[in-house]
């Protein structure tokens, strides 16, 4: 396992777990995977030492050891969690450094976002009060990766109750997967609990966001986490992929696909399916130094969000290309007076 593959394997993991995990198995897992990462980084060292010698050529980069977490349940999404990766950049804003090749294949793509984008502001949605929680139910898989080799877990049904309050809060809603229901907790870090914002968006969050697309993706480029290794264009098209399928007014949800269309490097994906194998209208991109493709799924008709993968578009150490990462299928969002209410 080289550095590039130890930054891929944190990036792909999922942010910080919502959910409380028992001390003695979070401490129990942490130890089995650090443990790990120092065996690689002890042979990487011992390897690269032995060609410094034969060569003299240049200096041994220093390693880095990503702080990552455990599975917050066996069957959670991804199956594991990262916490405290050491966050760091390049670039600095929307126009970046793409190039030719990517504002070429930006133009087919711009069109399409065009119509989804007409569509999502033409959506009637209810207004959320702040006493009430938006509720989604949705279709998840994942792969761990804590073996060092992605192994798919099975598709669970998830349903979350999100408070809409602006906070701080130190209980942000609910979530029941596999039977179980857990309280969804304050962020790691967030000693006084955890704001409205990028991390824990709600409706009236959402509405305080520029709906002039130029303003709105400056806000993202400024916003968005930085993470070393990691493309501020790949980055951001991904925060905002987070945020697809959520409750939101129209006009915002139809900047952000504006938005989203002016991000180098955003493509047609022809043969997009959700986690349940609905075929829609995709929307992409390629993480070219991971190998990593994001798409995002929209319906053929309606122009609605159906859901979001990642896959493997080259070999790494722990999959084939091809290999699934992650898959998602939103099923209903609403909006409920209480956490634990259906609508």
């Amino acid at each position: 396992m080289n550095d590039g593959d130890r930054d891929e394997i944190a990036r792909l993991l999922p942010a910080p777990a919502d959910q409380d995990l028992p001390r003695e198995q979070h401490l129990r897992h942490k130890e089995l995977l650090m443990h790990r990462i120092d065996q690689e980084i002890a042979q990487e060292t011992d390897r690269r030492t032995d060609r410094e010698r034969a060569t003299r050529t240049r200096p041994a980069r220093r390693l880095l050891r990503p702080a990552l977490l455990a599975p917050a349940t066996a069957l959670t999404l991804a199956g594991v969690v990262a916490a405290g990766v050491a966050l760091n950049g390049n670039g600095t804003g929307p126009v970046g450094t793409s190039s030719h090749r990517a504002a070429t294949d930006m133009q087919p793509v711009a069109a399409l976002l065009g119509r989804i984008s007409d569509a999502a502001g033409e959506r009637r949605t209810p207004r959320v009060r702040d006493d009430q929680f938006v509720y989604t139910r949705e279709k998840l898989q994942g792969a761990d990766l804590t073996s060092g080799k992605a192994v798919m877990g099975p598709l669970a049904e998830r349903e979350s109750w999100s408070a809409q309050e602006p906070g701080p809060l130190r209980r942000l809603g609910l979530v029941r997967e596999n039977g179980e229901t857990l309280p969804v907790n304050a962020q790691l870090g967030d000693t006084d609990g955890t704001p409205a914002g990028l991390g824990r968006p709600t409706y009236s969050w959402f509405s305080t966001l520029p709906t002039d697309p130029d303003r709105l993706l400056t806000y993202f480029y400024a916003h968005t986490p930085f993470a070393e290794g990691r493309g501020r264009d790949q980055a951001v098209f991904e925060q905002i992929g987070s945020l697809l399928g959520g409750m939101m007014p129209p006009a915002t949800a139809a900047a952000l696909y504006r938005a989203a269309a002016k991000i180098p490097g955003v493509t047609a994906a022809p043969q997009a399916h959700d986690a349940i194998g609905r075929r829609g209208l995709g929307i992409a991109r390629d993480d070219t130094r991971y190998g990593v493709r994001t798409e995002w799924v929209f319906d053929k008709k309606d122009y609605s969000f159906l859901g979001s993968r990642s896959y493997l578009i080259k070999d790494r150490s722990y999959g084939k290309a091809g290999t699934l990462l992650s898959s998602e299928a939103e099923l209903e969002v609403a909006v409920v007076d209480k956490a634990g209410e259906r609508p």
